[in-house]
């Protein structure tokens, strides 16, 4: 079965109001115990939190004031919420443990230990 990993912000106000921008990223097709796939999905997830994180291309809609501290973490808490070994090990080669810390990202035994 295909597993569905969303990118969620919480992003500026729209007509005085908080707005919720989600995007759910299909994993169908892809074996995320397979490091090729896992660096694929990845990709995926960068392209949706770049997306979330900026006005998406949405009329009303306006990318909110901190990019990069949305896109980090918009990108962390789908990797934890997809939970995939693999998928952590991409995630872990442009971020720090201490990142991984932070959105609750839960690193194998393996890595935390080198």
């Amino acid at each position: 079965g295909a597993a569905v990993v969303a990118c969620t912000l919480f992003a500026g106000s729209v007509a005085a109001k908080d707005v919720t921008v989600a995007i759910q990223v299909s994993t169908q097709g892809l074996d995320l115990n397979q490091p090729a796939d896992a660096r694929e999905l990845y990709r995926r997830l960068q392209k949706a939190a770049n997306t979330v994180c900026s006005d998406g291309s949405r009329v009303g809609l306006r990318a909110v004031p901190d990019f990069a501290g949305c896109y980090k973490k918009a990108l962390g808490d789908a990797v934890r919420s997809a939970n995939r070994p693999q998928l952590t090990m991409v995630y872990l080669r442009s971020h720090t443990l201490q990142d991984a810390e932070t959105h609750g990202i839960d690193v194998p035994v393996m890595i935390a230990a080198k």
